[in-house]
């Protein structure tokens, strides 16, 4: 199993960011290539289990909101179906992702980190690693773009 991880400061009090992504289905609000998301079965965007769908690039990806704590400032979802490129030949990859904020007091800043652990065929996860190590940090600046705008 390989793991990416990125780490970072956002320039904006935690309670802010966290209004921002705890809702599971708020995807296409703060990531860029993200056109929609639903939430199957009528389920709200902070209960374990919910399953969204959205639209990413193109692709229709589904996955499981697998923890979420309003204390803790986390959440982690679980890809439904291994996660492939069309790009790359690549075997398709098992994942499972977790944002998580902390306060930095100084400033009224938040201290984000997101992490996916990658688990496909031994000799890919390296690969795999890479892949996600060059898409989270896209991924955060999108958040903070979205932040710096006041949109929510």
């Amino acid at each position: 199993m390989a793991r990416a991880y990125y780490s970072t400061v956002l320039n904006h009090p935690l309670d802010k960011v966290w209004a921002m992504i705890r809702d599971f289905n708020n995807y296409p609000v703060y990531i860029d290539g993200v056109t929609e998301s639903e939430i199957e079965d009528g389920r709200s965007g902070d209960e374990i289990g919910a399953v969204r769908r959205f639209n990413y690039g193109g692709n229709w990806i589904r996955q499981r909101l697998g923890d979420h704590s309003d204390k803790e400032h986390l959440l982690t979802y679980i890809g439904i179906d291994p996660f492939a490129l069309t790009d790359r030949k690549l075997a398709p990859v098992r994942y499972r992702g977790t944002m998580h904020l902390l306060p930095v007091v100084d400033g009224a800043r938040t201290f984000f980190e997101w992490s996916v652990e990658l688990d496909g065929v031994e000799k890919e996860e390296l690969e795999w690693r890479d892949i996600f190590m060059s898409m989270i940090p896209d991924w955060t600046d999108s958040l903070k773009r979205t932040l710096d705008r006041n949109v929510f």
